[in-house]
């Protein structure tokens, strides 16, 4: 799958395919950054734990979604890039090396280095969606952030790759081709997620980001700026309303609303004598409703979130990247939105907990600027990188090539 081509002026789309909604974000890009000129958003339908389930139900879902997308922005749509988070996106890192003959390394050897990097074989029943180089080695040395300007015979480079369930990503690119759209790329969520809300500094010194969904809990480690982990819990904001509608015998309707109204994560002082009416299923009127105190919910609420604080830790600590993240979380996803859910985390984690939001796009209406939408933005600044992913570079490798001239003397030095 192919990186968007875009020219200043040009328009960029975005496709946030969750468990809870299906979000579509279209923006121009205006200076090397993207300005949101139309926005489309509703409940997702054929989807479960962030892969398709029912592939007419969730075509209708990104039709309606897209159309009024462009509707908004005036503008019809040939592709655009999608996220997944389903799938069981899991890391792997890969060494490659090439010889450099005990010769000054140069910007031809390391993109002749990444190039190789990039061709990462897929392991079986697995796509690699990403492969990023996240450091170099020279001659066995690790731990070397730049090699330009060094010597050695042997040029490493470590490659972090990130893979996904074919069958999902098959899936999901069907539903959306299915709809006449093309998939120009196809972004984990977490990593998306983390390209929007997080700042410079934090991805430098080291941050875990917790994208909450409907369906499944994501993570991305991001270490000296770019993600070295990322993984998956199977638990989202749907299983939480799953345990309410059971425990208190209400329809999943009623139990969003009292989760989304009343909900919260961590006890207070005021929950046993604060009563809620909980409608039961089956009854037609509110005349048989059973109130019950706002401490019971909290009592169905808090467990599950704990779960899924609790796995997250041991998913990190079992990765040995728990320490390089440092002592700051950041949480996106609309089930971060919670209320207790950022106290409920810092206790857990013994970390340092913001709400991340998008930052790196503009144009975004106050309703689309939370914590559920920094996948849609993140996907959006995605598009705009370099071809290879976010690869660190210093200034005269990203201008030598610009111009006849340059491009003519960038093949001589790599040739001769």
């Amino acid at each position: 799958m192919r990186k968007p081509s875009l020219t200043r002026g040009g328009l960029v789309a975005a496709l946030d395919v969750g468990t809870s909604k299906t979000c579509c974000f279209i923006a121009r890009v205006e200076n090397g950054s993207a300005r949101v000129v139309g926005v489309g958003h509703q409940a997702s339908r054929g989807i479960k734990t962030g892969t398709v389930t029912d592939l007419d139900q969730a075509q209708q879902a990104v039709l309606s979604t897209v159309h009024a997308a462009e509707q908004m922005a005036g503008e019809t749509l040939q592709g655009l890039i999608v996220n997944i988070s389903g799938g069981h996106p899991s890391s792997r890192t890969s060494i490659h090396e090439i010889a450099v003959g005990g010769h000054e390394i140069g910007d031809a050897d390391i993109r002749k280095v990444h190039d190789q990097g990039r061709q990462v074989p897929d392991v079986a029943d697995r796509t690699n969606l990403h492969a990023i180089p996240v450091g170099y080695s020279i001659d066995g040395s690790r731990g070397i952030r730049d090699p330009r300007g060094m010597y050695g015979q042997r040029l490493g480079v470590h490659v972090h790759v990130i893979s996904a369930s074919t069958s999902a990503i098959r899936n999901l690119v069907s539903c959306v081709a299915r709809c006449h759209l093309d998939v120009q790329s196809v972004v984990v969520s977490p990593f998306a997620a983390g390209l929007a809300a997080l700042v410079d500094d934090e991805r430098d010194l080291g941050v875990t980001l917790i994208d909450m969904g409907g369906g499944t809990t994501t993570i991305a480690v991001f270490f000296d700026g770019q993600v070295v982990y990322i993984d998956s819990v199977p638990i989202g904001g749907q299983h939480v309303t799953s345990d309410i509608a059971r425990g208190l015998s209400t329809p999943l309707a009623h139990a969003e609303r009292m989760k989304t109204l009343y909900g919260s994560a961590l006890a207070s002082g005021s929950d046993e004598r604060e009563m809620i009416d909980v409608p039961l299923v089956g009854e037609e009127d509110q005349v048989h409703a059973n109130p019950v105190p706002k401490s019971i919910l909290t009592g169905i609420i808090q467990p599950r979130v704990e779960e899924t604080f609790e796995l997250v830790r041991s998913r990190l600590e079992a990765s040995g990247f728990d320490n390089l993240a440092g002592r700051r979380v950041v949480l996106s996803g609309g089930a971060s939105q919670l209320s207790g859910v950022r106290d409920l985390a810092q206790l857990i984690l013994d970390k340092q907990v913001r709400m991340g939001r998008p930052m790196r796009v503009h144009g975004l209406a106050e309703a689309v600027a939370g914590p559920a939408f920094a996948t849609c933005a993140g996907l959006l600044v995605h598009a705009l990188l370099p071809a290879g992913e976010p690869i660190r570079r210093r200034r005269s490798e990203t201008t030598a090539a610009t111009g006849l001239f340059g491009r003519v003397g960038l093949w001589l030095k790599e040739n001769f």
